[in-house]
């Protein structure tokens, strides 16, 4: 089992090599997304909300389009990530668009003690909490940051497509978190073919780990839904059968592929 400082320099290492292919990559578009594309999609916009004058912190924002696109709609917003080539261009981002997101690198689990500021929201989505080996710390610190009466905001890919291999045709890894999953990653979501190979280490997490690692920190779960689509056409043989929702094509509409979820700080 690798050790906690193995783990993140291996993972630190992937996304900053990612970074490099995705900044510029058609999946991100930044040229759209410097002209004024939102990057928010509406699953997790429906949680949110009117986000208008809010103090939020946005957890393992990669390179800032979602943080950014919170600040487009009004908020004061503050975003964590570890890739330092990652924070790089997120800040070169945030210049580009006028806008003044603050953006902090830190481990999130090391965040506690880091960062005194207590939040009205705070928020992560898609592909996150596989890359942490805690998911204690990581609610504790969600559950740290908020202020009383505050509101997590939570959107991620469904444990259940995590269980399949990286076509979605059997079944390679447990639903729930067993062990660090350790594989050497070729090509990348934006692409497939990019010339890429780099290990990485993550943890699956089922619903219900996730559920009571909040309600743990004393978090009131308001909201949790599953959808038997993407928003995002990162998977192999995808069907857009609307615009901007995407499924396996063999697996149809079988498959839940992303969940949400919100919770609040009792006042």
């Amino acid at each position: 089992m690798p050790n906690e400082k193995n783990y993140i320099e291996i993972n630190q290492n992937l996304w900053d090599k990612r970074t490099e292919i995705h900044f510029d990559s058609d999946f991100y578009d930044n040229k759209s997304f410097i002209e004024g594309r939102n990057t928010l999609n509406s699953i997790e916009l429906a949680l949110l909300g009117d986000v208008k004058g809010k103090n939020i912190l946005h957890l393992q924002c990669h390179f800032g389009q979602d943080s950014i696109s919170l600040a487009r709609l009004g908020a004061q917003v503050t975003s964590v990530d570890f890739s330092s080539e990652a924070l790089a261009r997120a800040r070169e981002l945030n210049e580009k668009t006028g806008q003044s997101v603050q953006f902090y690198e830190s481990d999130v689990l090391k965040l506690i003690g880091k960062l005194d500021q207590k939040f009205d929201i705070v928020f992560t989505s898609y592909g996150t909490i596989g890359w942490l080996h805690d998911l204690d710390l990581w609610a504790k610190t969600v559950a740290h940051h908020l202020k009383p009466g505050g509101k997590f905001v939570f959107a991620e890919f469904h444990p259940v497509l995590w269980m399949f291999d990286d076509n979605v045709e059997y079944v390679r890894f447990p639903y729930l978190n067993a062990e660090p999953i350790v594989e050497v990653e070729e090509g990348t979501y934006t692409n497939q073919e990019a010339s890429i190979a780099e290990e990485s280490i993550s943890w699956n997490y089922g619903i219900s780990e996730v559920f009571l690692a909040l309600k743990k920190q004393g978090l009131q779960i308001d909201h949790l839904e599953e959808f038997d689509y993407s928003p995002y056409d990162i998977f192999s043989n995808t069907d857009e059968f609307e615009p901007g929702k995407y499924r396996v094509k063999h697996m149809g509409n079988k498959l839940p592929l992303v969940y949400s979820l919100s919770a609040s700080k009792p006042s």
